[in-house]
């Protein structure tokens, strides 16, 4: 049971494609999301990620690749047949079946009896805290409730994965990070693996064991959150995934184990070695966390600071996000502390000095 436990619900997706005439949605990606893990799939909409579910749970075939659950190949299976349970943006509840009715639906199609799918479905019903609605109907529930029950009807069938398509895109926010929660709690306590699909950041923060950032029907990067968010790939991940700033400089000096790069302005630091010439570009990751301001005549050590102009700033409660234009017009945005920015009384068009650590600065790139 142990070696059974270490591959059930594993997904692999080897050089995975799909085709709508000549465009493709899905594009030749590959990927392994390890069995009882909680994977996300994120990006922009148009990007693949609900193709790629939809691969997975077949209801899309493949026009190249294959689709591997718990080590058995089901490229080409019907989804009754691959061992998952697909979860519907809009739930898709019965609207003439109870809640009790809605759940036991699937076991009343494989004939099993009565009794024992009533029993079942009740056992899935206290599973997420909906036993005592089982008469009700869908048009009596509330959204987070209609969303209980379309996970009850879901793992019914015991399946090794679920697949959930923005299952909390219709719910208000309050409600969404409640659900979030929940759904996280689920899936330790149930131990299978959940492939989610989101289009939100913070989703899939909270969420994942594994983020996979899609753009363009391939994948961008695929990582635990913290690396996804601390280390992003590229210029897309670091703008997508928020909280960063994506600046650029010029290589001024290079040596055998680090470049020297200028750049905003005469802003200055050194990044371990690209293997870049003298006089390209690199580009490079900031968090809006990590970025500091100063007035401008407090002394800064030489080429250690950014000029750079207030070009207007967003109230955030305990934050203020402001946004900056460094001389050589890059903009960038720094979050700062409420008490410590107005502290300065400082208002759009101010000049201000913006620094930072240089553990702080992420290479991700080369510019032509």
């Amino acid at each position: 049971m142990g070696e059974k436990a270490r591959w059930l619900g594993k997904i692999e997706l080897i050089s995975l494609s799909k085709y709508f005439g000549e465009s493709a949605a899905v594009d030749g990606i590959s990927l392994t999301i390890p069995a009882a893990s909680y994977c996300c799939l994120l990006g922009p909409s148009g990007c693949g990620k609900t193709t790629t579910l939809r691969l997975i749970a077949g209801h899309e075939t493949a026009s190249d690749g294959s689709v591997l659950i718990s080590n058995r190949e089901v490229t080409g299976a019907p989804p009754a047949r691959r061992g998952t349970a697909m979860m519907f943006q809009n739930y898709a509840l019965f609207p003439h079946l109870n809640c009790l009715e809605n759940v036991a639906f699937s076991l009343r199609m494989q004939g099993i009896d009565k009794e024992e799918r009533n029993s079942r479905a009740m056992e899935l019903l206290s599973l997420v805290h909906m036993e005592t609605y089982r008469e009700r109907m869908p048009s009596q529930l509330s959204g987070g409730q209609q969303q209980r029950i379309a996970l009850a009807r879901a793992l019914i069938t015991k399946p090794d994965a679920l697949l959930l398509d923005e299952p909390l895109s219709a719910l208000d926010p309050f409600l969404r990070t409640r659900m979030r929660a929940e759904l996280r709690q689920l899936q330790k306590k149930l131990g299978i693996t959940f492939v989610h699909v989101t289009h939100s950041q913070d989703e899939a923060m909270a969420l994942a064991d594994l983020v996979v950032v899609m753009q363009s029907g391939r994948i961008e990067q695929a990582d635990h959150p913290r690396e996804v968010f601390n280390a992003p790939a590229n210029s897309f991940v670091a703008k997508f995934i928020g909280g960063h700033n994506v600046l650029s400089g010029v290589v001024r000096e290079g040596g055998a184990s680090s470049l020297f790069v200028e750049g905003p302005g005469d802003f200055r630091f050194g990044v371990r070695s690209q293997q870049s010439e003298v006089g390209t570009k690199l580009s490079y990751a900031i968090r809006t966390d990590a970025i500091k301001l100063s007035p401008p005549d407090m002394a800064q050590a030489e080429f250690s600071a950014v000029r750079a102009v207030i070009k207007e700033t967003e109230y955030a409660g305990s934050d203020v996000r402001v946004t900056l234009q460094a001389s050589d017009g890059q903009e960038f945005v720094a979050v700062c502390k409420e008490a410590e920015f107005y502290s300065h009384v400082w208002s759009a068009g101010d000049s201000v000095n913006a620094s930072w650590d240089q553990e702080s600065i992420h290479a991700i790139g080369h510019e032509d």
